[in-house]
Formats: structure tokens, C-alpha cells, sequence
């Protein structure tokens, strides 16, 4: 217990470099794969290029093109005149709630989330190449069709209510995104043939590698992982040091108090040394017993009390006697040791 500050907040800084350290590593590998990546053109030789591939396999590629639906197109909810391949409807609630301390602050939760999702190709030059799983992304760049808040407009009674609750309402917010019909994106993942149609698909990398459907160029998209990586290392950094810090504390503080407690050790066994030999060269003669200690009456009187100044107890028992006075009950403020002859 005497370093349990010290072990929780060691606890806490370690869990949080893990997990930064983790993504770290993560954007380190996801930005050499994508340097690594081929970045292919979509056309008439790019089902030849997958065949000659081990597998007909190509693990990791880019490509770039417009996002076309396959049938009829998802039509947004809020405008009649966007369409689109996938649509991402979000409604939360926000609320406002009296913590621990008395302060109220503000508080949001997702009610209902609603994923329509249908098949589609990126195309470029009249030629595609069929997207599957478009929602298992790492980066799923959607556009925001409608952002709608809706405010509560509290009673009376609802006043009085969350004022007991220490819980009010303060609205709806209800968010539409798609992923537009005609979008230019960047697909990176893994290109196979599609058995069925013999055409070519784009999927999740089947290693785990991240898969991305963003509208960023390939060049934004490094940079935007690059930020992060410089993110995640100055968080490892800063939560590195932080635990570097606190350890040597911790080492510093049980260094000091087995250094502490060593002395106090030796200091003990000087003293039961001395009183060992103080004891052999008195019960070499007969005690009486005025000498002897009024608590255990059998080792001879040793300690004089202050500020009374009795001489009564034997350093055993004044180990033990810490407040008051056996004779006269007066309070001990001091002990020492008394050399009598």
C-alpha cells in the first residue's frame, strides 16, 4: 500500500504507451505498405495483370476512379437530388447531466444507427473494378448530406423532473452521409479476380493489411497517415518519459526506505547487544527488588521517563509503554537510557 499512487499512475501511463505505441506501429507499417503498393490503372490489361499474379492475387494495390453504383442508386433521405452507393444515417441524443460534483455538463449517446449499402464499381476509361466491403474501411471517406439538430423544449414538469434526476433532454441530432454517385476515390487493398463475372474486385486484404476508400490522393493520404505517426510517437514520447519518471521514483522512494530500515535494523541490534551485555554484568550479582522493572519484574530497571524522571521499566517493556507513566501516570514525552550502580 505504501506505493499504490505511484503503481496506479504507473499503471495508467503504461496502458496509454502501449496503445499509443501499437498504433504507432501500425501507421508505420500501413504508410510502407502504401509506398510499396503499385498504383494500377483501371483498364482493359488490368484482369490480365491480376491472372499472371501468383493466385491471380495482387495482395496490396491502389487504384483510382469514379464511384458508380451497379443497378439503381441509394437516394438520399433529405435531398432528392443526391444519390448515391452508401448511405450512413446516425441519430444521437444529447443530454445534459449533473455529475458528482454538482456541475452539469453536456452528454451525447447514439440512439439508432441505419447502414444501406449498395453494390458498386470504381470506373475509370469504361472500365471498372467491383468494390466488396466497402464498410470494413479503415478510412471511408463519406460526404455529410444532412446534419439536422432538434431541440427539446423542456415543460415545466420536466424542469422540476430533471432538476431531482439531475438528467435533461436537450435534443436530437440526426446525421445523413453518403458515398456519392460519381465520386472520384482512391481505392488501396487487395485486387483478385472475381470468379462469377471474371472481372476484377477490389476487397479487404485478406492479412490484415488496412484497406482505405478515400478521396484523398495517394500523396494526402501519406501525409495524413504521416501526421499521425508524428502523433503517436510524441504521445509515446511524452507517455515514456512520464513512466521513466514516476519508475525512478518509486525506485528512489524503496531505495530510501530500505536504507531507512537497514539502519533502523542495525540500530536494533546495537542496542540488544548493549543491552545483552548491560544485562549479563548486572544479574551477575543478586537484584533487589527496587531494581528490578515494575512491569515485568525480571529485567533490571533501564530507561529513565522524561519528563518525570521516574526510572522504573526495562527497555522491553518501554518498547511497549509509549503514554504514560506506570508510576505517577504523568505522559512520556522522552526516553533515555538510565545507568545505574
Amino acid at each position: 500500500m505504501d506505493y499504490l499512487v505511484e503503481i496506479i499512475a504507473l499503471t495508467i501511463d503504461s496502458v496509454c504507451l502501449v496503445g499509443y505505441y501499437v498504433n504507432y506501429l501500425k501507421t508505420k507499417n500501413s504508410i510502407t505498405l502504401i509506398e510499396n503498393s503499385p498504383v494500377l490503372e483501371i483498364n482493359k490489361n488490368l484482369p490480365k495483370i491480376v491472372n499472371k499474379q501468383p493466385g491471380q492475387i495482387i495482395p496490396y494495390v491502389a487504384i483510382r476512379g469514379t464511384v458508380q453504383p451497379i443497378g439503381d442508386p441509394i437516394i438520399s433521405n433529405n435531398n432528392l437530388k443526391v444519390a448515391g452507393v452508401l448511405q450512413l444515417l446516425t441519430i444521437k441524443e444529447h443530454i445534459i447531466q449533473r455529475g458528482a460534483t454538482g456541475y452539469w455538463s453536456e452528454h451525447e449517446k447514439v440512439i439508432q444507427t441505419v447502414q444501406n449499402v449498395m453494390p458498386f464499381v470504381i470506373e475509370s476509361h469504361g472500365y471498372n473494378v467491383e468494390v466488396v466491403d466497402a464498410l470494413s474501411a479503415d478510412i471511408l471517406d463519406l460526404d455529410v448530406i444532412s446534419n439536422v439538430f432538434t431541440p427539446t423544449v423542456p415543460k415545466l414538469v420536466d424542469h422540476i423532473w430533471g432538476f431531482f434526476t439531475g438528467f435533461r433532454q436537450r435534443g436530437v441530432q440526426t446525421t445523413e452521409e453518403m458515398l456519392r454517385k460519381g465520386t472520384v476515390i482512391t481505392g488501396i487493398g487487395e485486387l483478385i479476380i472475381s470468379e462469377d463475372k471474371g472481372g476484377v474486385r477490389l476487397q479487404p486484404p485478406r492479412d490484415g493489411s488496412p484497406f482505405y476508400l478515400t478521396n484523398m490522393s495517394i500523396t494526402s493520404l501519406l501525409k495524413k497517415l504521416d501526421e499521425q505517426q508524428r502523433t503517436y510517437r510524441l504521445f509515446c514520447i511524452l507517455f515514456g518519459t512520464i513512466g521513466i519518471v514516476v519508475g525512478g521514483l518509486i525506485i528512489r522512494r524503496y531505495l530510501r526506505n530500505r536504507s531507512q530500515w537497514m539502519e533502523s535494523e542495525r540500530k536494533k541490534k546495537e542496542r540488544e547487544s548493549i543491552r545483552k551485555e548491560r544485562r549479563r554484568r548486572v544479574r551477575g550479582d543478586e537484584l533487589s527488588d527496587s531494581q528490578l522493572c515494575v512491569v515485568c519484574k525480571v529485567n533490571p530497571k533501564e530507561v529513565i521517563l522524561l519528563p518525570c524522571g521516574h526510572v522504573c521499566l526495562c527497555e522491553d517493556c518501554s518498547e511497549e509503554i509509549t503514554d504514560l507513566c506506570p508510576i505517577c501516570r504523568e505522559v512520556i514525552d522522552k526516553q533515555t537510557a538510565a545507568y545505574l550502580s
